[in-house]
């Protein structure tokens, strides 16, 4: 469920709050356990977000990055979510973070959680992490009961075949937001929150949690 709309002017506004908020949080975890789990998502949105991030002054060398879901290619390929984890946020003082990629390291991504932060997007579609429509283990990484952390997903809407965490995964942190960006995702959130079936917009799934969620958003 979202519990908080935090809604800002620019993105330039909406990246520094964000990094902010999650510093604050990955700092929180060092504190009481002397380190901190991150998990991030892809695409395009969060560029400016990770530039933020990789300047906030907290023990790096504490955190632990990885992404809540990734294509099957290669990190040199340009679709490749660590490709840009690597380009935009393990840099500066974030550059001594250590980072868990899921395709390539499949077994010590899954060794991961629970995270203390989890930063997802939406796409037009109504999906998030990996989680979309028609995709061939939509129901499987949806199951709140599933035993599986991770799972495999094909779909129309992907061209590629991905490794996403599950559900249950994703929910079980400390702090989980939501970013999306442009009047476009806020029709389809919008249309996210109303009634229908779960498989048509997998976001629901999360939207319908007793989990909390903030969103974060901005035209």
């Amino acid at each position: 469920m979202i519990a908080e709309r935090k809604l800002f002017a620019t993105k330039q506004e909406l990246a520094v709050a964000l990094a902010s908020d999650v510093a604050a949080c990955l700092s929180t975890a060092i504190t009481d356990r002397g380190q901190a789990q991150l998990a991030v998502s892809g695409g395009t949105t969060p560029k400016l977000f990770f530039r933020e991030l990789a300047h906030m002054r907290i023990d790096w060398s504490r955190v632990t990055i990885t992404l809540v879901d990734e294509r099957c290619v290669p990190v040199t390929d340009e679709r490749s979510n660590a490709k840009l984890v690597r380009e935009h946020l393990l840099r500066l003082k974030a550059a001594s973070a250590k980072f868990v990629q899921l395709y390539g390291g499949h077994d010590n991504a899954e060794a991961l959680g629970p995270f203390d932060v989890v930063v997802l997007g939406m796409g037009t579609d109504g999906h998030t992490a990996s989680f979309f429509p028609n995709g061939d283990n939509l129901a499987e990484a949806l199951d709140v009961m599933t035993t599986k952390r991770m799972v495999t997903m094909k779909a129309p809407g992907a061209p590629e075949k991905r490794l996403t965490f599950t559900l249950p995964i994703l929910l079980d942190s400390d702090f989980v937001a939501l970013h999306i960006e442009g009047e476009d995702k806020k029709k389809v959130l919008a249309e996210a929150e109303k009634p229908g079936p779960v498989k048509d917009m997998p976001i629901r799934a999360l939207l319908r949690a007793r989990e909390p969620m903030i969103l974060y958003w901005c035209p």
